[in-house]
């Protein structure tokens, strides 16, 4: 007896002592505002950051810039930015102002490099005037010759203009084979008007859209708000928020294998609304063993939805929750994709919660077979709704962006920031 409540006691003081730690890091942490968007400059970023090799970050801001898509709103079209590292700190250029004209605008998935090193991305929809479209994945380059001045403009070029039937609203990042071919999903339209799972192909400097799935709204899901990813056997992942429009099921996690002349989709995991949490809008990512890592947005054992992992077991993969979240205001839990650093420790944000209500950067570390969280920043007058995905450099350094908050603008919530947290 006295042996067994010496265990008991010794792991109280190993569980207080991981919270301790836990708490020690938090305040830690240093954070900076890299930049604050004014409007002009852009305004709103949905999406998260990309790095590039030199520890240079780009991005995109849904709204902002110095053209008017929906004069009535008098809203900008959205641009793509660049934050050069030098010294000890960063410049801020401006590398392209959607018009709302053929190349749209309201970009709300990340930029990413594709194989040949330039930068690939998706705009929402737009038009001039309120016009609308449907949507364009397009590409960026630099000047051919070297540019010495501060700011200076990337050549865009649309890749392909999506239209109603081919699919609606490009959400997730854009993802490459081994061949430089590009994969990724529409919200809506598509045959069953819920989204497609689309390649595009190049031939002769034309890019040809080949649809692999078409969501229909049923056990196959429907709205995708994520991109998809690969894995070693060039299987495609993702997610989908809603499910059969029920109620029984809020969500799935879903492969897609190559089968004969098409491809075939597998629901890995549906989600119920409980303790697993509900309505998947982030992306997903692999550890080195082949495990998925994912957050759904809502729900939850706290309300405030949930980190999860995926474990293939016998052709089958069991879910396991890793941690749920508090309850915030409006939507909760992380709504863009995880990132995990060498150790295995998983970082996002949430949206909504925090000490302010106004979002959280988190860390959930591995430890005796669970997950301790720990809050890395608070969001309140630096920044409101955290939406974006996470970067960490090589040194440990977060950088993320806010939707809102900063001194501009935009209705006097501020036209958002871009941040570092340092350990």
């Amino acid at each position: 007896m006295a042996r067994s409540r010496q265990r008991r006691i010794l792991a109280g003081m190993a569980a207080s002592l991981i919270l301790l730690m836990a708490a020690i890091a938090a305040q830690a942490q240093t954070f900076t505002i890299l930049h604050t968007f004014t409007g002009g400059d852009g305004a709103n970023p949905y999406a998260g950051l990309t790095m590039d090799r030199a520890g240079n970050l780009y991005g995109t801001t849904e709204y902002g810039g110095t053209h008017i898509c929906f004069q009535t709103e008098n809203l900008g079209c959205g641009t793509v930015f660049k934050l050069t590292h030098g010294g000890s700190g960063w410049v801020f250029s401006e590398l392209y102002d959607f018009t709302g004209g053929t190349d749209e605008g309201y970009p709300q998935a990340r930029v990413v490099f594709g194989p040949d090193g330039t930068l690939y991305g998706t705009t929402g929809n737009g038009g001039l005037g309120g016009a609308g479209g449907p949507g364009t994945v397009f590409n960026l380059r630099p000047p051919a010759t070297p540019c010495k001045a501060v700011s200076c403009p990337w050549t865009e070029t649309v890749l392909f203009p999506f239209n109603f039937g081919t699919g609606w609203i490009p959400l997730g990042d854009l993802a490459f084979d081994v061949a430089g071919n590009i994969y990724g999903t529409t919200e809506v339209g598509g045959m069953y008007q819920n989204g497609v799972v689309y390649e595009l192909t190049r031939s002769g400097g034309v890019w040809t859209e080949n649809i692999l799935w078409n969501f229909t709204g049923g056990v196959d899901g429907g709205q995708p708000t994520s991109g998809v990813i690969f894995d070693r056997a060039g299987n495609l992942y993702g997610t989908v928020p809603t499910d059969n429009y029920q109620g029984s099921v809020l969500g799935l996690v879903y492969e897609l294998v190559p089968s004969g002349s098409g491809w075939a989709q597998k629901a890995l995991y549906y989600f119920q609304g409980s303790d697993d949490g509900a309505y998947p809008y982030a992306g997903l990512l692999f550890d080195a063993a082949g495990n998925l890592y994912g957050a759904a947005r809502n729900d939850g054992a706290n309300n405030g939805g949930t980190a999860f992992r995926l474990t293939p077991v016998e052709g089958n993969w069991s879910l396991a929750t890793l941690y749920g979240f508090a309850q915030g205001r409006g939507y909760w839990g992380p709504v863009q994709a995880l990132v995990m650093d060498p150790a295995g420790n998983l970082y996002g944000a949430t949206a909504t919660d925090g000490a302010y209500g106004h979002g959280a950067v988190f860390k959930l570390t591995p430890s005796n077979g669970g997950w301790v969280y720990t809050s890395l920043h608070d969001f309140g007058g630096d920044g409101y709704f955290p939406n974006g995905n996470l970067v960490v450099d090589a040194s440990g350094n977060i950088y993320g962006t806010t939707y809102s908050g900063g001194n501009y603008g935009c209705g006097g919530d501020g036209c958002g920031v871009v941040f570092e947290i340092m350990p």
